[in-house]
């Protein structure tokens, strides 16, 4: 069997809440050993982002939020308070061994601590250094601090998403998952397997990646982004409906709602016949995807008054039958009951330290061949802290026992 691409990786993972740790995960997922660098006593902000909390064996809260949860599995955690300097000495030796280190500390706060990049890498030009931040390191707002939703506002994400004005509920609105946090994550993955490969197949040396959350949530915006870029026109918000063929939105039946996407005029007239109106592909308001653009309203109207007499299950199975991109607007419970989801994998169940076992998402990404590594649930708070002072730094039990001592571990 094929090993995993990142095996032999050692990643140094100095990141809280969610855009670096995300990153860090997304390495360990593809093999690398991810060592978590937390602050003793306390430990990674997202801990104690809850309730809800992951419950134990006895039925009470954790420690562990859902937030902690979702990014932080395969991973090694051990505990270095940094603002004392035999902790920083810590990790200058850990840093000495990684091939990398992501941070999202605020822009200057590790250089205080002679753990910026330019300090690491006198002690290790084959270090890639990738730090992650709300603004980048420079520019008039690098120092300024920020969450998810602030980047979602200020890229233009929230003005783009929602209903239009006018309606009801209508209005910028985030996106409900922390969208700006995993798109820098999955920006920062792809510059750092790209560090590495430089690094490993020309310069032989490492380098510092800088990642941006508002770049990447303005970046990730693609088409919309562009239309405004290079024609001038500003998206409209337009609810659950596309931007490309119509029909492309939600659509009422009698007891829910589905989505259906006609992406080509053969599709549109496909809809037309399975609805059992097919002289709607020959009306006139609606005969051009441009013409049902100018009526996008009527559209809605005309097209809802029919899916309304349909249940959703039926009208999809037949839209399926008729090769017509569609689905049912699921909850949570309904999409981990698919049967794709199920056969896909994406929830997995491991074992944990307090709980006797989690149940979380798994990673999306399959190699002909190779087997997923076993998973590891989230580490607890400093759970591995002997194994890699003692394991790897060669510290005995009695000096990590008087690092204990002192708050230095």
């Amino acid at each position: 069997m094929k090993r995993l691409p990142l095996q032999g990786i050692q990643v140094l993972d100095l990141g809280r809440i969610l855009a670096a740790p995300l990153a860090a995960q997304s390495l360990a997922d593809l093999g690398a050993d991810v060592i978590k660098v937390e602050r003793p006593g306390r430990g990674d902000e997202a801990r104690r982002w809850g309730p809800p909390f992951l419950k134990d064996t006895d039925g009470q809260d954790t420690r562990e939020s859902p937030m902690y949860l979702c990014a932080n599995r395969n991973k090694r955690s051990i505990t270095i308070d940094i603002a004392k300097a035999e902790g920083q000495a810590l990790i200058r030796e850990l840093a000495a061994r990684a091939d990398v280190l992501i941070e999202n500390f605020k822009v200057g706060d590790l250089k205080r601590y002679g753990l910026d990049y330019a300090s690491l890498r006198e002690l290790n030009p084959r270090l890639v250094y990738c730090s992650i931040t709300g603004f980048g390191q420079d520019g008039p707002l690098s120092k300024l601090p920020g969450y998810d939703t602030v980047f979602q506002a200020m890229s233009g994400m929230m003005s783009v998403t929602g209903l239009p004005d006018g309606e009801p509920g209508g209005g910028p609105m985030k996106t409900g998952p922390s969208l700006a946090d995993f798109m820098a994550g999955q920006y920062a993955v792809s510059a750092i397997v790209a560090a590495l490969y430089e690094r490993d197949t020309a310069s032989g040396e490492g380098q510092h990646i800088d990642i941006a959350l508002l770049d990447c949530t303005i970046a990730a915006q693609s088409h919309y982004v562009t239309t405004y870029l290079a024609t001038g026109s500003v998206p409209p918000r337009r609810g659950t409906q596309g931007n490309g063929g119509l029909p492309s939105q939600a659509f009422a039946c009698a007891d829910r709602g589905i989505i259906v996407i006609c992406g080509t005029e053969a599709q549109y007239r496909t809809f037309c016949e399975v609805l059992r109106h097919p002289e709607l592909g020959d009306d006139p308001r609606f005969v051009t995807n441009a013409r049902r653009l100018e009526h996008r309203g009527e559209l809605t109207e005309v097209f809802n008054a029919l899916t309304a007499q349909w249940q959703a299950a039926e009208l999809l199975a037949a839209l399926e039958a008729a090769g017509i991109p569609s689905g049912p607007i699921n909850t949570y419970p309904e999409v981990f009951a698919n049967p794709q989801v199920q056969h896909r994998g994406m929830a997995i169940e491991m074992p944990h330290p307090t709980a006797g076992s989690v149940t979380l998402c798994a990673s999306p990404i399959r190699f002909t061949g190779i087997a997923p590594a076993e998973p590891a649930a989230p580490p607890l708070l400093g759970q591995h802290t002997d194994e890699v002072l003692g394991g790897v730094l060669g510290r005995d039990a009695s000096t990590i026992r008087a690092l204990r001592e002192r708050g230095i571990v």
